[in-house]
């Protein structure tokens, strides 16, 4: 019985063809059934492009160039340090302040127009800012800003785009400004670069987001204005603030 049952145990073996049979251990890629067709990033790109086509026309392509490509960040100089002598290093980097040329823009341009020009408050902005960015095209980085002489640092690396809400403010000198959303800190470092702030206020609700704020002006801001009554930083609820210090303010961010 033993003989007839090994001989029939050989000629199953026989019919079987082994070479049909996958090895698991040849393949990396696992056999789901469930694999996506499309890689998600892929899909979600789809879906932008049918969308933002359609709202943006022409100009979708190289807005979806700028969402893809890595950002690039400004230089904005702070006027607590040796600001010309750290103008003058980022210069040699091939990099423009490009606040000081937008404002020498609109200065010449109406100029070139036979319409009436513009009166200065309609295209005032807040003073003494420099920020440096590098020309379109160019993907140079900034060194990190270091301590300078004056014992706070050169220059703080910011998105140039986060300046625009304190030049469209338009401070002027002795100004009570209210910062609703401060953190992490650079638009309120923008606008103490200003000179025009007496006083102001840097809110934002979240506490960790305060501490970074805080850091910053540590590390920017000479001491005798961090500890006078000049900065003052809180975690309030900003949709109530007009209840707490209503009509205070003569300019107030919340962007």
């Amino acid at each position: 019985m033993a003989a007839l049952a090994l001989r029939g145990v050989r000629e199953l073996l026989k019919r079987v063809d082994f070479a049909s049979v996958p090895r698991r251990h040849r393949h990396k890629k696992k056999w789901a059934a469930t694999e996506p067709k499309f890689p998600a990033v892929r899909l979600a790109l789809q879906n932008f492009d049918m969308t933002y086509s359609v709202q943006f026309g022409d100009l979708w392509p190289s807005i979806r160039v700028s969402l893809l490509s890595e950002q690039k960040y400004g230089a904005l100089v702070n006027n607590f340090a040796a600001w010309e002598h750290v103008s003058a290093k980022l210069e040699q980097l091939s990099a423009r302040d490009f606040v000081n040329g937008a404002i020498s823009h609109l200065e010449v341009e109406p100029e070139s127009r036979q319409s009436a020009a513009p009166t200065s408050t309609s295209w005032a902005c807040s003073p003494n800012l420099r920020c440096f960015t590098f020309a379109k095209g160019d993907v140079s980085r900034f060194p990190p800003a270091r301590s300078g002489s004056l014992g706070v640092m050169d220059y703080y690396l910011m998105d140039a785009a986060s300046l625009l809400p304190v030049l469209a403010l338009g401070l002027q000198l002795g100004d009570t400004v209210l910062d609703l959303c401060a953190a992490p800190g650079g638009k309120t470092l923008a606008l103490l670069q200003t000179g025009c702030c007496r006083n102001l206020a840097a809110n934002d609700l979240s506490t960790s987001r305060t501490g970074r704020l805080q850091k910053v002006l540590h590390s920017y801001i000479p001491q005798e204005i961090r500890d006078g009554n000049q900065v003052r930083v809180t975690s309030w609820d900003g949709r109530k603030w007009g209840e707490l210090e209503g009509d205070t303010y003569d300019r107030v961010s919340d962007s």
